[in-house]
């Protein structure tokens, strides 16, 4: 799933407004104007026998600015938090990290909505699909763990689908 499609998904589900949008960006540090959001939120112009051509109406977005629209959802959300004293200001990006971006899209939406696992699975029940809290657990783990488990992007577009139930009825 590309990222401006999470991004259309996520605004839908949570009903949020352009400049909505353009102030979160804001706060995660990039800094765009409505009509560069308007552009992220149109889909691209595809075939699949053709590679996707550039359109100025059509803006992509990278894993970069998704993170940074995830944190400035957190910060919206929640509030700026103060950063501890051992804790560094600026945490590395996931493309660094080769962390997959479902799995950060789950973690940090669950952050910022302050879902407990149990809302998880419920909001994953409302999206279709029915998960253990074994399996989740093992999606929202650290890289590098031996339980961790790749999110695909059908479960993320269930989840995504199942917080457009949860939050927009």
């Amino acid at each position: 799933m590309e990222n401006n499609d999470i991004l259309i998904r996520l605004r839908y589900a949570l009903d949020i407004k352009n400049k909505d949008m353009v102030e979160i960006f804001k706060l995660g540090g990039v800094e765009l104007t409505k009509e560069d959001v308007l552009k992220i939120l149109t889909k691209s112009k595809e075939d699949d026998d053709v590679e996707v051509v550039e359109d100025e109406n059509h803006m992509k977005c990278n894993n970069k600015m998704l993170e940074s629209f995830l944190n400035g959802l957190i910060i919206h959300k929640r509030g700026k938090q103060d950063p501890k004293q051992a804790q560094s200001t600026n945490p590395e990006p996931a493309e660094q990290q080769k962390d997959h971006v479902n799995n950060i899209l789950l973690k940090k939406l669950k952050v910022a909505l302050q879902l407990t696992t149990e809302d998880m699975l419920e909001v994953l029940d409302d999206g279709g699909i029915i998960v253990s809290k074994g399996e989740l657990g093992a999606i929202l783990r650290k890289p590098g763990h031996r339980n961790y488990k790749e999110c695909g992007d059908n479960f993320a577009r269930k989840f995504l689908k199942g917080l457009a139930v949860k939050y927009r009825d």
